[in-house]
Protein backbone atom coordinates (compact mmCIF):
# COMPACT_ATOMS: atom_id res chain seq x y z
CA UNK A 1 0.00 0.00 0.00
CA UNK A 2 2.75 2.45 0.90
CA UNK A 3 4.30 1.97 -2.55
CA UNK A 4 1.13 2.85 -4.46
CA UNK A 5 0.40 6.26 -6.01
CA UNK A 6 -1.41 8.67 -3.68
CA UNK A 7 -4.49 8.75 -5.93
CA UNK A 8 -4.81 4.96 -5.83
CA UNK A 9 -4.39 4.95 -2.04
CA UNK A 10 -7.20 7.52 -1.72
CA UNK A 11 -9.42 5.53 -4.08
CA UNK A 12 -8.93 2.41 -1.97
CA UNK A 13 -9.44 4.38 1.24
CA UNK A 14 -12.78 5.61 -0.14
CA UNK A 15 -13.89 2.19 -1.38
CA UNK A 16 -16.00 -0.49 0.29
CA UNK A 17 -12.87 -2.45 1.13
CA UNK A 18 -12.22 -2.64 4.88
CA UNK A 19 -8.54 -1.83 4.39
CA UNK A 20 -6.94 0.61 4.25
CA UNK A 21 -8.90 2.40 6.95
CA UNK A 22 -8.46 4.90 9.74
CA UNK A 23 -5.41 3.19 11.23
CA UNK A 24 -3.53 3.26 7.94
CA UNK A 25 -4.62 6.86 7.38
CA UNK A 26 -3.26 7.77 10.82
CA UNK A 27 0.13 6.28 9.98
CA UNK A 28 0.20 8.08 6.63
CA UNK A 29 -0.62 11.39 8.31
CA UNK A 30 2.08 10.77 10.89
CA UNK A 31 4.57 9.96 8.13
CA UNK A 32 3.62 13.20 6.39
CA UNK A 33 4.32 15.11 9.59
CA UNK A 34 7.75 13.49 9.85
CA UNK A 35 8.43 14.21 6.17
CA UNK A 36 7.62 17.88 6.70
CA UNK A 37 10.09 18.04 9.58
CA UNK A 38 12.67 16.53 7.22
CA UNK A 39 11.80 19.15 4.62
CA UNK A 40 12.48 21.96 7.08
CA UNK A 41 15.81 20.34 7.97
CA UNK A 42 16.82 19.89 4.33
CA UNK A 43 16.05 23.55 3.65
CA UNK A 44 18.04 24.67 6.69
CA UNK A 45 21.20 22.59 6.43
CA UNK A 46 23.83 24.40 4.39
CA UNK A 47 21.92 27.69 4.33
CA UNK A 48 23.66 30.94 5.14
CA UNK A 49 22.72 32.26 8.55
CA UNK A 50 21.96 28.82 9.99
CA UNK A 51 25.49 27.57 10.53
CA UNK A 52 25.03 27.54 14.31
CA UNK A 53 22.19 25.01 14.09
CA UNK A 54 23.68 22.85 11.33
CA UNK A 55 24.57 19.92 13.58
CA UNK A 56 21.23 20.08 15.39
CA UNK A 57 19.34 20.09 12.10
CA UNK A 58 21.33 17.12 10.85
CA UNK A 59 20.41 15.15 13.98
CA UNK A 60 16.81 16.24 13.64
CA UNK A 61 16.76 15.08 10.03
CA UNK A 62 18.08 11.65 11.03
CA UNK A 63 15.43 11.32 13.73
CA UNK A 64 12.61 12.49 11.45
CA UNK A 65 13.58 10.07 8.69
CA UNK A 66 13.74 7.21 11.18
CA UNK A 67 10.23 7.99 12.38
CA UNK A 68 8.96 8.33 8.81
CA UNK A 69 10.25 4.86 7.94
CA UNK A 70 8.65 3.36 11.03
CA UNK A 71 5.34 5.05 10.20
CA UNK A 72 5.44 3.50 6.74
CA UNK A 73 5.85 0.08 8.37
CA UNK A 74 2.77 0.79 10.50
CA UNK A 75 0.63 1.39 7.40
CA UNK A 76 1.31 -2.21 6.43
CA UNK A 77 1.03 -3.46 10.01
CA UNK A 78 -2.39 -1.87 10.47
CA UNK A 79 -3.77 -3.62 7.43
CA UNK A 80 -2.20 -6.91 8.52
CA UNK A 81 -3.71 -6.83 12.02
CA UNK A 82 -7.14 -5.97 10.65
CA UNK A 83 -6.91 -9.02 8.40
CA UNK A 84 -5.83 -11.02 11.46
CA UNK A 85 -8.91 -9.89 13.38
CA UNK A 86 -11.24 -10.76 10.50
CA UNK A 87 -9.60 -14.16 10.09
CA UNK A 88 -10.07 -14.87 13.80
CA UNK A 89 -13.77 -14.05 13.64
CA UNK A 90 -14.12 -16.43 10.68
CA UNK A 91 -12.64 -19.36 12.62
CA UNK A 92 -14.99 -22.34 13.06
CA UNK A 93 -17.15 -22.51 16.16
CA UNK A 94 -18.84 -25.87 15.77
CA UNK A 95 -17.42 -27.54 18.87
CA UNK A 96 -16.47 -26.30 22.32
CA UNK A 97 -12.82 -26.73 21.36
CA UNK A 98 -13.41 -24.67 18.21
CA UNK A 99 -15.08 -21.96 20.25
CA UNK A 100 -12.20 -21.81 22.73
CA UNK A 101 -9.65 -21.65 19.94
CA UNK A 102 -11.67 -18.97 18.14
CA UNK A 103 -12.07 -16.87 21.30
CA UNK A 104 -8.33 -17.05 21.98
CA UNK A 105 -7.58 -16.12 18.37
CA UNK A 106 -9.90 -13.13 18.53
CA UNK A 107 -8.33 -11.87 21.73
CA UNK A 108 -4.80 -12.24 20.35
CA UNK A 109 -5.80 -10.39 17.18
CA UNK A 110 -7.51 -7.60 19.11
CA UNK A 111 -4.43 -7.19 21.28
CA UNK A 112 -2.28 -6.79 18.16
CA UNK A 113 -4.85 -4.40 16.71
CA UNK A 114 -4.49 -2.30 19.86
CA UNK A 115 -0.70 -2.35 19.91
CA UNK A 116 -0.29 -1.08 16.33
CA UNK A 117 -2.25 2.18 16.71
CA UNK A 118 -0.70 2.68 20.15
CA UNK A 119 2.73 2.45 18.51
CA UNK A 120 1.50 4.94 15.92
CA UNK A 121 0.37 7.30 18.70
CA UNK A 122 3.81 7.12 20.33
CA UNK A 123 5.50 7.96 17.04
CA UNK A 124 3.08 10.84 16.46
CA UNK A 125 4.06 12.27 19.84
CA UNK A 126 7.68 12.01 18.75
CA UNK A 127 6.93 13.90 15.53
CA UNK A 128 5.29 16.65 17.58
CA UNK A 129 8.42 16.95 19.70
CA UNK A 130 10.59 17.04 16.57
CA UNK A 131 8.33 19.72 15.10
CA UNK A 132 9.08 21.91 18.10
CA UNK A 133 12.78 21.88 17.20
CA UNK A 134 12.06 22.49 13.52
CA UNK A 135 9.84 25.45 14.38
CA UNK A 136 12.37 26.95 16.79
CA UNK A 137 15.55 26.53 14.76
CA UNK A 138 14.60 25.78 11.17
CA UNK A 139 14.76 28.08 8.16
CA UNK A 140 12.29 30.90 8.75
CA UNK A 141 11.26 30.79 5.10
CA UNK A 142 9.67 27.36 5.64
CA UNK A 143 8.50 27.76 9.23
CA UNK A 144 4.89 27.25 8.09
CA UNK A 145 5.90 23.71 7.12
CA UNK A 146 7.01 23.06 10.70
CA UNK A 147 3.52 24.14 11.75
CA UNK A 148 1.98 21.87 9.14
CA UNK A 149 4.12 19.02 10.48
CA UNK A 150 2.80 19.37 14.01
CA UNK A 151 -0.81 19.64 12.85
CA UNK A 152 -0.47 16.50 10.71
CA UNK A 153 1.09 14.62 13.62
CA UNK A 154 -1.56 15.81 16.06
CA UNK A 155 -4.38 14.76 13.73
CA UNK A 156 -2.68 11.40 13.26
CA UNK A 157 -2.36 10.96 17.02
CA UNK A 158 -6.09 11.50 17.55
CA UNK A 159 -6.93 9.19 14.67
CA UNK A 160 -4.68 6.48 16.12
CA UNK A 161 -6.29 7.04 19.53
CA UNK A 162 -9.73 6.21 18.15
CA UNK A 163 -8.36 2.92 16.82
CA UNK A 164 -7.02 2.07 20.26
CA UNK A 165 -10.32 2.90 21.95
CA UNK A 166 -12.42 0.82 19.55
CA UNK A 167 -10.31 -2.30 20.15
CA UNK A 168 -9.72 -2.15 23.92
CA UNK A 169 -13.47 -2.29 24.50
CA UNK A 170 -13.52 -5.90 23.31
CA UNK A 171 -10.42 -7.06 25.19
CA UNK A 172 -10.84 -9.45 28.09
CA UNK A 173 -7.34 -8.71 29.40
CA UNK A 174 -8.42 -5.77 31.53
CA UNK A 175 -4.93 -5.00 32.80
CA UNK A 176 -3.56 -4.69 29.25
CA UNK A 177 -6.58 -2.65 28.14
CA UNK A 178 -6.26 -0.29 31.10
CA UNK A 179 -2.52 0.13 30.59
CA UNK A 180 -3.01 0.86 26.89
CA UNK A 181 -5.61 3.52 27.58
CA UNK A 182 -3.50 5.10 30.31
CA UNK A 183 -0.49 5.31 28.00
CA UNK A 184 -2.63 6.77 25.24
CA UNK A 185 -4.26 9.38 27.44
CA UNK A 186 -0.87 10.44 28.80
CA UNK A 187 0.24 11.07 25.21
CA UNK A 188 -2.95 12.99 24.42
CA UNK A 189 -2.64 15.13 27.52
CA UNK A 190 0.97 15.96 26.68
CA UNK A 191 0.51 16.57 22.97
CA UNK A 192 -2.71 18.59 22.90
CA UNK A 193 -1.26 21.73 24.52
CA UNK A 194 2.15 21.23 22.93
CA UNK A 195 0.67 21.08 19.43
CA UNK A 196 -1.46 24.16 19.94
CA UNK A 197 1.50 26.08 21.37
CA UNK A 198 3.70 25.21 18.39
CA UNK A 199 0.90 26.24 16.02
CA UNK A 200 0.51 29.60 17.78
CA UNK A 201 4.26 30.18 17.86
CA UNK A 202 4.57 29.45 14.15
CA UNK A 203 1.63 31.69 13.30
CA UNK A 204 3.14 34.58 15.23
CA UNK A 205 6.37 34.34 13.23
CA UNK A 206 4.72 34.39 9.80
Amino acid sequence: MIDKPVELFLDELASKAPTPGGGSAAAIMGAMGAALVSMVCNLTVGKKGYESVEDEMQRLLTDAESVRARMADLVRADMAVFDQVMAAYRMPKDTDEDKQRRAAGIQAALRAATEVPLDCARLCAQVIRLSRVAADHGNRNVISDAGAAVMAAHAALKCAALNVYINVGSLKDEAFARSSVEQLETLLAECEPASEQIFRDVKERL
